[in-house]
């Protein structure tokens, strides 16, 4: 039986679907001989205003400057106290990895990386002005691409200012294809949900399905009237609404299983406070994967240029993280103190999505055993990172995949046996099964090092 399926499954052509059914096939052939097909999912979780690695250091872990640091170290995370950044996640220290030494200075410096932290290239460059310039797929689309999905990747964000719906700040397709991050939960919410929502969600989502429609074919037929040069500028903006508009029948598709998985939106989707809207993202980030929306979502909080001077005044903090970037206090509290504050919110968040996928039955497991978080900053080690460090905490072993509940640290920068960022992301297209020699681009400061491959430390 397996064998004939096997048979049957070579001989498929696809056509048009190919980009959503080629994942679906190959998990099928999977089951068919035998191999390990469950599910994957990746979250990649953004913070602003840099990871500063003392924030993420368990007890008992001397960490030196990385300029001492010559050699890799590996420590077990159990038993130990974490600090106050990471106190909400302790709990899942069985399932956590701590990341240290990894560099990323081909991105350039400066407060944000933009595109540079998730496609490990230098995205400041360029004619874009204000949030870089897409060079290339970010990791998040290239695992997108890997792993199929209705949504390929669900980008949700929060910035400084509350007008923002829209943004494309920190994931790319490909060269010049930025991919957007939603800032507003309502629009979200209709976004992913709005087929199933009912009442004048449900009448909105089929206004904008029939709005799309219509574009696409005014579209096309303003085309025929043009010459080749201006048919050739069109035709960018016909992909684009014909890519949304085939976004929108893809959702209705899962119609079902969003029905069952939608959360009830409530004040905090509409509320002005920084806090509440970004508890209202991890929901819909929870609900999008659960439903099977997605398998792959990122959630950037105050993430690129222009972007980073958010106020978390639902923590009862009234100065914005660009001051405390250079060191301003505020009342009784450091600078140090308030990023703690932040940053543990962010992780209470996490732990909270974290939850949420432990409760949905998969297989002999949960949702949670085939899912991997990655938290990092855009802006490396600092508030005006540098690159030369680049922090990382993972959540998850995709299945078993990963080994899980250590903190690893490599060589300084420039040091023998340091590696570069790319080789994590390197390692997560390995793990989703998209083998690669490497990801994004060499820093050619370290041309006589050998920056090519996974990490293989961080594999069970």
């Amino acid at each position: 039986m397996n064998m004939h399926r096997r048979q049957v499954l070579k001989g498929v052509t696809l056509g048009a679907g190919a980009g959503l059914l080629a994942p679906l096939l190959s998990r099928i052939e999977a089951e068919a001989a035998g191999r390990d097909a469950r599910p994957m999912r990746f979250v990649f979780v953004l913070e602003g205003n840099g990871l500063m690695p003392g924030h993420v250091v368990p007890s008992g872990i001397d960490l030196v400057g990385v300029d001492k640091r010559d050699k890799f170290e590996e420590h077990a995370l159990g038993g130990r106290t974490f600090s106050r950044s990471l106190e909400p996640v302790a709990e899942f220290q069985d399932k956590m990895t701590i990341i240290q030494g990894l560099s990323g200075r081909v991105c350039g410096k400066g407060h944000s990386m933009n595109l540079g932290a998730l496609g490990a290239y230098n995205s400041r460059g360029g004619v874009t002005i204000g949030t870089g310039s897409a060079f290339a797929e970010t990791i998040d689309a290239a695992l997108a691409k890997q792993l199929g999905g209705v949504l390929p990747v669900v980008g949700l964000g929060l910035t400084d200012n509350t007008q923002h719906t829209v943004i494309y700040n920190c994931s790319a397709w490909g060269p010049g294809q930025k991919l957007p991050t939603i800032c507003s939960p309502e629009l979200a919410y209709n976004s992913i949900f709005g087929s199933v929502a009912g009442g004048d969600g449900e009448r909105n989502f089929q206004a904008n399905q029939d709005l799309l429609d219509f574009m696409a074919a005014d579209i096309r037929r303003t085309r025929q009237s043009l010459g080749a040069t201006d048919r050739e500028k069109l035709d960018s903006y016909l992909a684009g609404y014909e890519s949304l508009r085939d976004r929108q029948k893809r959702v209705v598709e899962v119609r079902d299983s969003l029905d069952r998985a939608k959360p009830v939106p409530d004040d905090k989707y509409r509320s002005p406070v920084e806090t509440d809207r970004l508890d209202a993202q991890f929901d819909l980030a929870a609900a999008a994967l659960i439903g099977g929306a997605t398998n792959v979502v990122t959630l950037a909080s105050g993430v690129g240029d222009h972007f980073f001077s958010i106020r978390f005044t639902g923590l009862g903090i009234r100065r914005d993280k660009h001051g405390i970037g250079h060191g301003s206090g505020e009342g009784e509290f450091t600078s140090e103190d308030l990023y703690h504050k932040i940053r543990n919110y962010h992780f209470k968040l996490i732990a909270q999505l974290m939850k949420r996928l432990q409760a949905v039955p998969e297989g002999n497991g949960t949702m949670l055993d085939n899912t991997l978080i990655v938290y990092t900053s855009d802006s490396a080690e600092s508030h005006h990172g540098g690159g030369t460090e680049w922090p990382f905490v993972l959540f998850g072993d995709l299945g078993g995949r990963l080994k899980t509940g250590r903190y690893i640290s490599y060589p300084g920068y420039t040091k023998p046996g340091h590696r570069t960022f790319n080789g994590l992301y390197t390692s997560l297209l390995h793990a989703a099964g998209k083998p690669a020699k490497t990801f994004g681009d060499p820093d050619p400061m370290l041309r006589d090092f050998d920056q090519n491959g996974p990490l293989p430390e961080l594999f069970a």
